[in-house]
């Protein structure tokens, strides 16, 4: 039985040319999940510029026509033998109005194309998707990148460290969401840990060296990710054990063996601190496809 039963996509419908709608109609076929699909449209501040009767109008217009396209996009859909249903309506609070959504409908998944922001804009302002990551009580698959509208390739990128931790019940979730997402696909199941070991986690360690230390770390880490893998019977071949800071060696990962999903934690830990979903969240902007947050 799928691990889905109930899909909600999120989708702006001033951008028709998203891939997102494709995205979700195949993975809703290919898990014989059910798909509602709501444009919520922000209000449109121009209109307050019309008399009350006019402004009513252009609204009632304007809403009209995006249900016309997506009441076409629905018929093609079902066409396909997906079960669909579909919405358009005003959003006073995106966060607030999706959050709502996934609460009332019991939904198994959020679906939503990433939107992407500037490093000056995010200094200033939470992006709706890192609002989404924080706060969604089901994974959020965030669509991004141009590859396969089914993936082929999902990765599981999992936090392992040299001691017993309250991240090995993440990790199980996000393994087991992911392979259960590459079985319905029939895509490649990759498992992959970045480690980044930083000279201020083992400066009080003395009496050694600092390259022994680093050596001693890296190889308990590895049987950590190698005890991990092992236990859910990843081949060795898809394995992945990399150096390097999280965010940038998974992107370089990703970009080198064309990844299609990579499946992560909300929460990731990483060295002595915990930081909540940074990692996950600054991944978006930098990976050349779509994030699966668990």
């Amino acid at each position: 039985m799928s691990q889905y039963q109930r899909l909600l996509l999120i989708i702006n419908p001033a951008l028709r040319q998203s891939q997102a709608i494709s995205h979700a109609a195949a993975l809703a076929k290919a898990s014989g999940a059910s798909l509602h699909i709501a444009a919520l449209i922000p209000s449109l501040d121009m209109l307050s510029l019309l008399e009350e009767g006019d402004r009513e109008k252009a609204r009632e217009n304007y809403l009209q026509d995006h249900r016309d396209w997506l009441k076409a996009q629905a018929k093609n859909l079902r066409g396909r033998g997906i079960d669909v249903t579909t919405e358009v309506v005003w959003a006073d609070d995106m966060k607030q109005d999706i959050l709502d959504h996934v609460t009332e409908m019991q939904l198994d998944l959020l679906i939503k194309e990433v939107q992407h922001a500037s490093t000056l804009r995010r200094a200033f302002f939470t992006p709706l998707d890192w609002h989404l990551l924080r706060h969604c009580p089901v994974p959020v698959y965030l669509v991004g990148g141009s590859g396969y509208v089914l993936p082929r390739k999902v990765v599981a990128a999992v936090e392992v460290s040299d001691t017993e931790s309250s991240d090995n019940e993440l990790n199980d979730r996000i393994i087991k969401q992911a392979s259960s997402l590459a079985i319905q696909c029939d895509a490649e199941l990759h498992l992959l840990h970045a480690c980044d070991i930083s000279a201020g986690y083992l400066a009080d360690m003395g009496g050694l060296t600092l390259a022994d230390l680093t050596k001693a770390l890296r190889r308990d880490l590895e049987k950590s990710f190698l005890k991990l893998a092992g236990r859910f019977g990843v081949p060795s071949e898809r394995r992945h054990f990399i150096q390097g800071h999280p965010v940038s060696a998974l992107s370089e990962f990703a970009n080198e063996h064309h990844v299609d999903v990579i499946v992560m934690g909300k929460v990731q830990s990483h060295g002595v601190n915990k930081l909540l979903g940074s990692t996950t969240e600054h991944i978006l902007y930098q990976v050349p496809c779509s994030v699966l947050a668990v």
